[in-house]
C-alpha cells in the first residue's frame, strides 16, 4: 500500500511541476499600492499558503469561540470542585 502512496505522491509533484514550467511568465499584483511582480506559480503558491494560514486561523479561533459559548461555566466549576473533593491532598 505504501507503494501505491509513493507513486501518488509522486504523480502530484510531477503535475506541480509542469504546472509551474508551463506558468512562468511574470505577473504583477497591485494592492493599494503595493506592487509585487512574480512568476504566475509563485503568485499562485503564496496565495494558497496564505489562504491556508487564514482559514486554518479562523477555523480555530470560531471552534474555540463556539466552544466557550456553549460551555456553561457553572459547570466547570462544579466539576473543578468535585475533582478537588474526590482527590484531597
Amino acid at each position: 500500500m505504501r507503494y501505491v502512496f509513493l507513486i501518488l505522491i509522486i504523480a502530484f509533484l510531477v503535475l506541480i511541476a509542469t504546472f509551474a514550467f508551463q506558468n512562468l511568465q511574470l505577473v504583477t499584483v497591485v494592492f493599494t499600492g503595493l506592487q509585487l511582480t512574480a512568476p504566475l506559480a509563485v503568485l499562485i503558491a503564496i496565495v494558497y499558503l496564505l489562504g491556508m494560514a487564514t482559514g486554518g486561523s479562523l477555523f480555530s479561533f470560531l471552534r474555540y469561540s463556539i466552544q466557550k459559548a456553549t460551555t456553561d461555566p457553572r459547570r466547570v466549576r462544579v466539576a473543578t470542585a468535585a475533582k478537588e473533593i474526590d482527590h484531597p491532598s
